[in-house]
């Protein structure tokens, strides 16, 4: 994996025969509260290593696109206008920076129900932000989102219940707790294997060395932390890579065992 080019809001890797672009939508502020311990409370004390913006956390908010060249397939959206900051909804700007058309996107692959994730299907004039598109890969049980102004899309949902190809090079594998659908992205090339995940990793100067930490809208707390345990001991093999919304944009890099927890090495130095 190999950094080409960059910009304000978007860099572009070398992945073999790939090209893996990371979009930044932004960021959001959030309070520290929001982590839970095993028992599902916050946490008595947050470790000096968690850097605070004022009294909050601040949670970068990446969507990436994987292209052969021919076929391809942007991994979550963004959140368009839904949440009414001035931080987030810059993916269509992350796109245009990069040089990618959205008419020509034909698959949109979303890692879960959340509104930083899917949103981005409808620009924030109302419209579909992908004209061209044909697919709407979901996990089955976050599927139900497509009401309201998504309900144009639902015909075009194609629901994940099991681990399925995407194309020849993506593979979609559930992995619920943080909502019912949760789902990871296995792209695989000649240089290995990029895991693209949503919502597995919120802090990550802190759920990487304490893996058992949880985030309060985990829906299910033990089955969260128990896909986040599994993904990052697959994470720790040769080759293997991660892609993560949540990780500071790019958000790209390595994971290594460190003693009780695991290491993240990014492979590119911060946007934005």
């Amino acid at each position: 994996m190999r950094l080409i080019s960059h910009g304000r809001h978007h860099a572009t890797f070398a992945f073999g025969d790939l090209r893996v672009v990371s979009l930044r939508d932004g960021y959001i502020d959030m309070p520290p509260t929001l982590l839970r311990d095993e028992c599902g409370h916050p946490l008595d004390e947050l470790p000096s290593a968690v850097p605070l913006v004022g009294d909050n956390l601040r949670l970068s908010v990446n969507a990436f696109f994987v292209t052969d060249g021919t076929r391809s397939v942007l991994v979550d959206t963004g959140a368009s206008d839904v949440w009414h900051e001035p931080t987030m909804g810059l993916i269509h700007d992350a796109l245009d920076e990069a040089g990618i058309d959205r008419a020509q996107i034909t698959d949109v692959a979303i890692t879960h129900r959340h509104e930083d994730h899917v949103s981005g299907l409808i620009a924030p004039d109302g419209t579909e932000a992908f004209t061209g598109l044909e697919r709407v890969w979901i996990g089955a049980g976050d599927a139900s989102v497509f009401t309201g102004r998504l309900a144009p899309l639902r015909d075009r949902v194609v629901p994940v219940s099991a681990e399925v190809a995407v194309n020849d090079w993506t593979t979609a594998l559930p992995t619920p707790g943080h909502t019912p659908g949760h789902t990871v992205y296995e792209v695989r090339s000649g240089a290995g294997r990029l895991l693209l995940w949503g919502d597995t990793v919120h802090v990550p100067t802190l759920q990487f060395d304490r893996p058992d930490v949880a985030w309060e809208y985990d829906g299910d707390q033990p089955q969260a932390r128990a896909a986040r345990a599994a993904l990052l001991e697959r994470l720790v093999r040769p080759d293997h890579f991660v892609a993560g919304a949540h990780l500071d944009s790019p958000g790209i890099a390595r994971v290594a065992p460190s003693h009780q927890g695991y290491a993240l090495e990014y492979l590119a130095p911060p946007i934005g």
